[in-house]
């Protein structure tokens, strides 16, 4: 019975992550200048990734001292301050962008699917953010199983393996926030996907703790840079009133997209071990920016330059 309601509360966490998240980042482009927005996105990216490296490591402090209940308990009065700092925000007024109070939550999200084909740039995103999902954001989990099963190291030394992927989102703002004027958002994206994906074979060959630290870093810039350059770029090129629509579309692409390559390369670790599947993770992705350094892959990457759509 306990397994059923820690399904049943993850289930319900999931819905209203899903309810939360794309309202979440919408909101970004209401707080700042247009001209403030890849910064802004940066910011936002690199404490949602801080968060995900940091966190774990408190969460052990507590659960070897107070206990789990104290660690959940904890964990949802820290939603307090955030529940009490959107009430004190007070955003900047875009009205002629926001949708009738009438639209249905179906026929909205329709209109957001039908808007998708029109611009190629976004499309782009959501597949590239969806690969990512699939062969790149399990490595957060198989931090795990390296420190148990391949460097046979205790907790401490997994709370290095997450720091390390929260250093290297650190290390990618700079990157990410000169995108638009070094090269735009494209080819930071491009980087990205290579230095997540050798980062990750890297860490799948390392043959001990320290070398596989470093690789991790790569990993976490190469992710960092990865989602942040897609979602300020689907953030540019979005029409105002389907900002927060189509947001939530690349949101469920990449959230249904995680548990997915969990479970492949999870059975894949059961069957040829942790390390090969690492490596083969990492080298899909590379092979990804290989399709994408191709003059037909190079075209559809450049949409993601795209100018802003100003169609009412």
């Amino acid at each position: 019975r306990s397994l059923v309601a820690v399904l049943g509360l993850v289930a319900v966490m999931g819905l209203l992550w899903g309810l939360t998240l794309p309202a979440w980042q919408a909101f970004v482009n209401d707080l700042v200048p247009r001209d403030d927005l890849v910064s802004a996105v940066s910011l936002n990216s690199l404490q949602f990734n801080a968060a995900r490296s940091i966190g774990p490591a408190i969460a052990g402090l507590v659960i070897a001292t107070l206990g789990p209940g104290w660690a959940f308990a904890l964990n949802a009065a820290s939603f307090g301050a955030a529940v009490l700092a959107v009430a004190l925000v007070s955003t900047r007024s875009r009205v002629e962008g926001r949708a009738s109070a009438g639209t249905r939550m179906l026929s909205g999200f329709v209109e957001a699917v039908r808007y998708l084909p029109g611009q190629p740039g976004i499309v782009m995103v959501i597949v590239l953010v969806t690969v990512l999902g699939v062969l790149g954001t399990p490595v957060f989990g198989f931090t795990v199983v390296f420190a148990g099963s391949v460097y046979d190291v205790g907790a401490l030394q997994l709370g290095l393996l997450n720091a390390a992927l929260g250093i290297g989102a650190v290390l990618a703002v700079p990157l990410v926030v000169r995108s638009t004027s070094h090269g735009g958002l494209s080819r930071t994206l491009l980087g990205g996907l290579l230095a997540m994906g050798l980062g990750i074979v890297g860490f799948g060959l390392a043959p001990g703790f320290l070398l596989g630290l470093a690789c991790l870093v790569a990993v976490g810039l190469g992710f960092l840079a990865t989602i942040s350059s897609g979602n300020t770029a689907l953030q540019l090129i979005v029409a105002q009133r389907l900002r927060g629509r189509v947001m939530a579309v690349r949101l469920m692409a990449y959230m249904a997209s995680v548990p997915i390559g969990a479970l492949a390369l999870g059975a894949l670790s059961d069957r040829i071990g942790p390390r090969p599947t690492m490596v083969l993770s990492g080298a899909a992705l590379v092979a990804v920016v290989g399709v994408l350094l191709t003059p037909r892959g190079s075209r559809a990457l450049r949409r993601v330059d795209d100018p802003q759509d100003t169609t009412t």
